[in-house]
């Protein structure tokens, strides 16, 4: 009774749970929003580039 006491309390695999959660839901929405991603990146670079020709 005494382990199983203990192994209840034990909160070790709760770390890694949360982050695996949390990488799903990041992974999720970059799925979702891989298009629009896209675009964005594409014109920060496009941007930087142009920015860095003028100096």
């Amino acid at each position: 009774m005494e382990k199983w006491k203990e192994f209840m309390a034990e909160e070790d695999g709760v770390g890694v749970v949360e982050v695996i959660l949390i990488l799903v839901v990041l992974i999720g929405l970059v799925l979702i929003f891989k298009e629009q991603l896209t675009v964005l990146v594409n014109n920060i670079f496009k941007t930087i580039t142009t920015e860095s020709q003028r100096v």
